[in-house]
């Protein structure tokens, strides 16, 4: 595991960043919060970008700055990867042209080669054209492959997606998922799209108003009601793991602990894992098995707690099959139904309100 010590501090005339906290880099991290929260800038710290902040940065037992110390090793001498949002290939040189002048710049001998990173992210069809001939998302894919022959310690992406559409999203995101897997890098992943977190993060750093709210497991990170205010747009909900096992009329089957759940087409493999967050607010509850409705998913559940969090609502925890599910209901709905911790219970999802683009 790599371990990411950040004691640093900025401020500026409208903000101001504080962060102390040692990072478990485990595969990919995301490095989540709404804007202006302090994702990039602390990135761009990361990287030695920022040589306005104080404090230390340091990975694993090396050094990167230490300003009491006055220690500061330059970007160009850290063993990162840097993929920005925009890609920022030089115009000028071929695709080819562009990953051989990173690959020269490795930071060790045991650098990538160019063939491995290639065939990983398969742009060979891609070598000979300019960038400007490129669609987005081959732009990302080369951005990536020549932050990988750098051969870092660490990759840094900061909002690699946000100027993709939904396909092309969809395209490139299982590329990014195997980057640790194939090559060894942990990954650092700016973004405040709650879909590609629950895709590709195994940990989340939840940063608000410059600071550290929570650091932890994705799934309970993200499951946690309490953090929610701080998150600014994100609903209630939680993370569901599940496995595909059938294809049919336009929708896939995924079975989540021993139950069913059936979502619009995707394009994960037969057999394959996947994960879906549920927000609370798309999960109705029944007390007896329903019978003569449209809706299909129909998990059996139990009831972990009973918050009542606001004058109207109430949020409920619920146990499936060892798994956590979220539903948003009226405190009426409570005091009807009777529901109290422990009781079991029936968590209806409606297909529609799960998006099948990014589960592949």
């Amino acid at each position: 595991m790599t371990v990411l010590s950040l004691h640093v501090d900025l401020h500026l005339d409208d903000f101001a960043l504080s962060v102390a906290d040692d990072l478990d880099l485990q595969n990919i991290t995301a490095l989540f919060g709404p804007s202006g929260a302090g994702k990039t800038t602390l990135l761009r710290i990361i990287a030695g970008l920022e040589v306005r902040a104080t404090g230390r940065v340091m990975l694993d037992d090396v050094i990167w700055q230490d300003r009491e110390r006055k220690q500061f090793i330059p970007t160009h001498a850290r063993s990162v990867g840097y993929v920005f949002q925009d890609g920022r290939l030089f115009p000028h040189l071929s695709v080819e042209k562009n990953l051989l002048f990173s690959a020269q710049r490795a930071s060790n001998s045991d650098a990538l080669t160019l063939e491995n990173v290639v065939v990983a992210l398969d742009l060979g069809a891609l070598l000979q054209r300019d960038p400007a001939s490129l669609s987005g998302g081959e732009q990302q894919r080369v951005a990536i492959g020549r932050a990988l022959l750098r051969n870092p310690a660490l990759m840094l992406m900061d909002e690699p997606l946000s100027a993709l559409d939904g396909k092309r999203k969809a395209e490139i995101i299982p590329y990014i998922e195997r980057l640790p897997h194939e090559f060894g890098i942990p990954v650092l992943y700016v973004t405040h799209n709650v879909d590609e977190v629950t895709r590709l993060a195994t940990r989340i750093v939840l940063l608000a108003n410059g600071k550290v709210a929570a650091n932890g497991d994705a799934i309970e990170v993200l499951e946690r009601i309490d953090l929610m205010p701080l998150a600014g747009y994100l609903q209630p909900g939680a993370i569901l793991e599940a496995r595909a096992t059938e294809h049919l009329h336009g929708m896939t089957t995924l079975v989540v602990a021993g139950q069913s759940l059936y979502v619009p087409g995707t394009a994960i493999a037969l057999g394959g894992n996947t994960r879906l967050r549920i927000q609370a607010r798309d999960v109705a509850l029944a007390t007896q098995q329903p019978q003569g409705i449209s809706i299909r998913n129909i998990l059996q559940a139990r009831i972990l707690s009973i918050d009542l969090v606001e004058e109207i609502f109430a949020e409920i925890l619920l146990d499936v099959g060892g798994q956590h599910l979220r539903a948003r209901v009226t405190r009426e709905a409570v005091d009807d139904l009777q529901l109290a911790n422990g009781q079991e219970i029936y968590a209806l999802i409606k297909s529609v309100a799960i998006d099948g683009d990014l589960l592949s």
